[in-house]
């Protein structure tokens, strides 16, 4: 019974969500160890698992020792699972979906795992238009490391998409920065499809002349910071991510990831638009500890 539904689920995500294989492996890792773990207490059918029960999981993986990290990214596996199943109509509503993750500490500056960024931006669904919106948006902030007031002052202009890159602009400052190939699909799929719909919901059209912002609400104008922040929150609790982290988050794992994967700091520098190279210089003291933290991790003896 629980293999056909996580059957089910697989093929979801393969097909619809066109989830990468790593995607696919960890969730499906996640909800298989939930399924053993419920059937050790006889529990089969997973449509009838309750609230209470998968708190108790929650509990018992953290009494496991398993990381607050670990047990965050399980159970954002488990509710986007019973997400799927209440959409489906196999269940009345979700039972995960009042489950609260283990705290995980986080200093500044907030730096989000690979993990997390994955399950980050798997959230928005692409079914409608504010999907599509939502889910350019986040490719954008983790493509670009550009800030959340530069993001919604970009303008349709903004965006060559033919070229591969966006043009923001801060302080009187104009910088060129290059997407990669999911977020240029995503801006696109969003400018095509998203945004006239957006538009025409609203009942409105773009002015003759004049800006046409590239972010808006179901109401056709510009996208301000304050909503942004409130969709982003939205899909950071619905990621298993604490709400309370900030949209800035990216820019800072923007730079990190790219340090990491061997950029040099003058153009990590010109990317983030920092007009000293001391301010860029942050990134470098962080990578370390990320890199020892995950050697300690993962190596046999890092103990």
């Amino acid at each position: 019974m629980a293999s056909d539904y996580l059957k089910l689920y697989e093929d979801y995500l393969r097909e619809e969500k066109h989830a990468s294989e790593n995607t696919l492996s960890s969730y499906l890792r996640d909800l298989r160890q939930f399924s053993e773990h419920l059937a050790a207490q006889r529990v089969t059918d997973l449509r009838k698992v309750k609230t209470a029960a998968i708190s108790d999981y929650v509990a018992w993986m953290g009494g496991k020792g398993k990381s607050a990290a670990t047990v965050t990214r399980a159970l954002a596996s488990i509710k986007s699972f019973y997400a799927f199943l209440a959409e489906r109509g196999e269940i009345k509503t979700n039972p995960a979906k009042g489950v609260a993750a283990l705290k995980v500490e986080r200093r500044f500056p907030e730096i989000l795992t690979g993990k997390e960024v994955e399950l980050f931006l798997d959230q928005p669904r692409c079914v409608d238009a504010k999907g599509y919106r939502d889910h350019a948006m986040l490719e954008l902030l983790y493509a670009t490391g550009i800030r959340v007031s530069e993001l919604i002052s970009l303008d349709e202009s903004d965006c060559s998409l033919s070229a591969g890159f966006i043009r923001c602009e801060s302080k009187g400052k104009e910088r060129i920065v290059p997407l990669y190939r999911r977020a240029l699909e995503a801006t696109r799929t969003y400018i095509e499809e998203g945004r006239p719909a957006l538009l025409a919901q609203a009942k409105r059209r773009d002015a003759a002349n004049g800006p046409h912002p590239l972010f808006i609400s179901a109401r056709g104008n510009r996208m301000s910071a304050a909503m942004l922040r409130r969709r982003f929150h939205m899909l950071a609790t619905l990621a298993g991510i604490p709400a309370d982290i900030a949209p800035h988050a990216m820019r800072h794992t923007f730079a990190t990831d790219l340090l990491e994967g061997g950029a040099d700091l003058r153009s990590v520098q010109e990317l983030l638009g920092h007009a000293s190279l001391s301010t860029t210089q942050i990134y470098t003291h962080l990578t370390p500890d990320r890199l020892k933290n995950a050697v300690a991790q993962a190596h046999p003896r890092g103990e």
